[in-house]
């Protein structure tokens, strides 16, 4: 006679364990990365992994989009979005460069406010991002403005106080202690931390559940007991504050805060969250899968300027992978 263990094992024999998301992500970063080295051996003669300076400047490169990704991806899994991350860089690394300047400088835009200690211009930039974010957040929710429409507006209004702050002019003179910041492969071991930090908080704390549960079902979140409009606020408040620590970096790496810093580059931590798997429709995403979609990107930008590919062919194929990343979310989501 059949057991009840004997009848149950074929059916589970017939359910193979899916592999992560990630996987299959990883797989394509380690396919395109094969396809330019290829390309690097059959057009150039070289090699595009051989080079250890070249895979580490891609590091650096992506650390900064990487830190706005782990911020969006965030906002992204709530169904929300995030337009200003970009523009909030900018301003946040005007602020923090012109509280990091040196003492002695004529022309600092606060000349009796020289060589003050480090943790000022960083808790201020992380401030200004903060700030931004928390606008953001109260806009959607107490405003009741699409995330779009309320991102969108701050961007444009973000992007113009960079540029007022000091009329358009760059902020130089940095401080030694401040520009180390930038220097080696700090960004690369600060955007590690940080989106180790959010991978943690993401799957394992309430934080993350909140999150989770918004994004897939916001009045379900509302009946079992979830302060979705503080919850929200405060997604948003840390999305603007890692885009504040982006601001530090960049100036901090480029020795100067400039009004022009972070154009565009809220659309490549956008495509970094959806091509790491992150869905739009919210309720799906983790900061693994961004790290991966980060370096994606990296390499292919990479990848494309050392084959000599024209700037706007890579922003045309750039923007078909983002197309087809969110085609194949879509395709995931029906198959569901």
């Amino acid at each position: 006679m059949a057991t009840v263990a004997d009848t149950a094992l074929p059916a589970t024999r017939r359910r193979p364990r899916k592999l992560p998301v990630e996987a299959s992500i990883l797989g394509v970063l380690v396919g395109i990365a094969l396809i330019f080295e290829l390309l690097g051996w059959t057009l150039r003669g070289q090699s595009f992994l051989g080079n250890p300076s070249r895979l580490l400047i891609i590091i650096l490169q992506v650390s900064i989009v990487g830190l706005l990704a782990v911020g969006v991806t965030q906002v992204i899994i709530t169904t929300g979005i995030d337009l200003s991350s970009g523009s909030v860089l900018a301003l946040s690394a005007m602020v923090a460069a012109s509280l990091a300047q040196e003492g002695d400088y004529a022309r600092a835009v606060y000349p009796s406010l020289g060589d003050l200690p480090i943790i000022i211009p960083i808790a201020a930039g992380l401030l200004v991002g903060a700030v931004a974010g928390l606008c953001n957040g109260t806009l959607i929710t107490l405003g009741r403005l699409p995330p779009f429409i309320a991102t969108l507006g701050m961007m444009v209004t973000a992007r113009g106080l960079a540029r007022y702050y000091t009329h358009g002019q760059p902020v130089s003179m940095l401080t030694d202690k401040f520009t180390a910041i930038g220097g080696g492969a700090n960004p690369v071991l600060i955007f590690l931390v940080v989106a180790a930090i959010f991978h943690v908080a993401l799957r394992y704390t309430r934080y993350g559940k909140y999150t989770y549960a918004i994004g897939g079902n916001i009045q379900a979140a509302r009946v079992s007991g979830i302060n979705v409009t503080r919850h929200l606020m405060l997604v948003y408040t840390i999305a603007g504050a890692l885009s504040g620590l982006a601001g530090i970096i960049m100036a901090a790496r480029a020795t100067s805060g400039q009004a022009g810093m972070g154009v565009s580059y809220e659309l490549d931590a956008i495509a970094a969250a959806v091509i790491g798997g992150t869905s739009l429709s919210g309720g799906i995403g983790r900061i693994t899968g961004t790290v991966i979609g980060t370096l994606i990107l990296g390499v292919m930008t990479s990848g494309f300027t050392f084959l000599g590919v024209d700037a706007y062919i890579q922003d045309i194929v750039k923007g078909l992978i983002i197309i087809a990343a969110v085609m194949a979310d879509q395709f995931r989501r029906k198959r569901r």
